[in-house]
């Protein structure tokens, strides 16, 4: 896997992820919703720290640096 993801975009995931996961621990999102957000933390925590977004990869897009 090459990396796609720029610091930007991964502190931008990182903060969203942690907002959903405070409204879920303050119950002000439940049921179906607090699953969907849930779910789509993880995947941007996950695509953060590995740095890669496989969505990106059929469309070319990279938010990383070139070197």
């Amino acid at each position: 896997m090459k990396k796609n993801m720029g610091t930007i975009d991964k502190t931008i995931r990182i903060l969203i992820a942690a907002a959903i996961i405070i409204l879920y621990f303050t119950h002000q999102i439940s049921g179906t919703m607090a699953i969907i957000g849930l779910v789509l933390s993880g995947i941007f925590i996950l695509t953060s720290f590995i740095s890669f977004c496989p969505l990106y990869l059929p469309f070319g897009i990279s938010t990383r640096k070139k070197e």
